[in-house]
């Protein structure tokens, strides 16, 4: 048997015969088994969906209750699907986010969706699982990519409300998981005061504290009562696309600020018109792709999402096996 008998992609994403089950399908499927709630990876309309519990959470709160036909908690324990073994672990990536595991006759193969080995206090800590295969990411596979601390890429808007005391600090951040771990970090820089954020962050910034993630006090941004005046001084959160529409006109020169990865290329800042660029990723940087890579030691990388080039000559000149799998319909939300 061979590793593309057990998993291969296909148009619809990567495809398990033996249990008949799509991993992160890019079109409704009978049976799904997915990784993490960003629209790039969870669709709604899959007959039955396998998941971790805050993925199915969160996939309700985006899609509504009837997003699947059927649903299945992923726990701690593996599952069973015509004799193939599905283990999750943790990515890194945002709250629910799980690496996937296949077992099936000796033969092991890890997906990784999208992961993070960074610190990050609004998900659990990514977990090696090492396979025969590792299917890895590739958005910021290039050299170039070299992700800052955190912490110092927030002390720069601690920087700029010191200094413009009477702007609103407005942050550009996607509405799952960049937006809750910006707010979480804004915390830990110190700044105790009310955060705003857009109505689009609401729920699910109400679901990550209903899971015990402490974000402190959120006010709406986006009630008619807001005023120049109140958010002068203050940040405020809400998704890239807000900035280009009128809801920006209700407040008071705003110093706009992004939270990206993609914030290190400095042309992507200066036409977004981003004042504030904070390189803040949930995505493995250059260095941590290859470090897991090289920790983990699979027989073959397969690499998708992203910069698959990059990396394949990487494992040519380091001596590991790499497969390109070229999966189309997957954009990168999550930055």
């Amino acid at each position: 048997m061979r590793f593309s008998d057990l998993l291969h992609p296909t148009e619809r994403g990567l495809y398990c015969p033996v249990a008949d089950v799509y991993i992160d399908p890019v079109a409704p499927v009978p049976r799904a088994l997915v990784t993490h709630g960003h629209a790039d990876h969870a669709r709604a309309g899959h007959g039955a969906v396998l998941a971790t519990g805050q993925t199915l959470d969160i996939m309700a709160l985006r899609y509504g209750a009837d997003f699947t036909g059927a649903r299945q908690v992923a726990g701690p324990d593996p599952v069973q699907i015509n004799g193939v073994q599905f283990e999750f672990a943790p990515a890194g990536h945002v709250l629910g986010s799980a690496q996937i595991r296949l077992s099936h006759r000796g033969m092991t193969i890890t997906v990784s969706g999208d992961y993070c080995r960074l610190p990050n206090p609004t998900c659990a800590e990514w977990q090696p699982l090492p396979a025969h295969v590792f299917v890895t990411e590739a958005t910021f596979a290039l050299p170039v990519f070299t992700h800052p601390d955190p912490m110092g890429e927030i002390g720069k808007l601690m920087t700029s409300l010191r200094a413009f005391p009477d702007r609103a600090h407005m942050v550009g951040a996607y509405a799952l998981g960049k937006a809750q771990r910006v707010i979480a970090l804004i915390r830990a820089a110190g700044w105790d005061a009310p955060i705003y954020i857009h109505g689009s962050l609401q729920a699910l910034c109400a679901y990550h504290q209903e899971q015990g993630i402490d974000l402190g006090e959120l006010r709406p941004a986006t009630a008619e009562t807001v005023t120049k005046a109140e958010t002068a001084g203050q940040i405020v959160i809400a998704p890239p696309s807000a900035f280009n529409s009128p809801w920006m006109r209700r407040f008071a020169d705003p110093v706009v600020g992004f939270a990206s990865g993609w914030m290190q290329i400095r042309n992507r800042a200066k036409a977004r018109g981003v004042e504030l660029p904070m390189v803040i990723s949930d995505h493995v940087d250059w260095p941590d792709l290859t470090r897991t890579i090289q920790e983990l030691a699979p027989e073959e990388t397969w690499i998708t999402h992203g910069r698959e080039d990059a990396l394949m000559r990487w494992c040519e000149m380091t001596q590991r096996v790499g497969r390109p799998l070229r999966l189309v319909g997957y954009e990168d939300e999550a930055e």
